[in-house]
């Protein structure tokens, strides 16, 4: 089992505005004001990194496509996923050039 890891405070400047919104929500949630910017920043990262993740599978994607230039149309694609669920449902489209 892995040692527990410690935190570190973390300085951040934070406009009168937006600190006293913080407060009123906090209050409102019976929270600290801690715990909910705690909350805000892990979801805001969980967020950016799936984001990230899409970019660089759409990166990788684009890469590929022009190394080999296969591909499916829209018109492909839209036919296989229009066709899902029902009795007559297609194979998906082979990528070609």
């Amino acid at each position: 089992m892995s040692a527990p890891q410690s935190t570190q405070p973390t300085p951040i400047r934070l406009d009168p505005a937006l600190r006293e919104r913080i407060a009123h929500l906090a209050e409102a949630r019976r929270r600290s004001a801690h715990w909910i910017m705690r909350e805000a920043i892990e979801e805001y990262v969980a967020r950016e990194e799936k984001r990230e993740a899409v970019r660089q599978d759409a990166l990788k994607a684009w890469e590929e496509y022009q190394a080999t230039g296969l591909h499916a149309t829209l018109d492909e694609v839209s036919a296989w996923l229009l066709s899902w669920g029902k009795d007559t449902e297609l194979a998906p489209p082979a990528c070609h050039r």
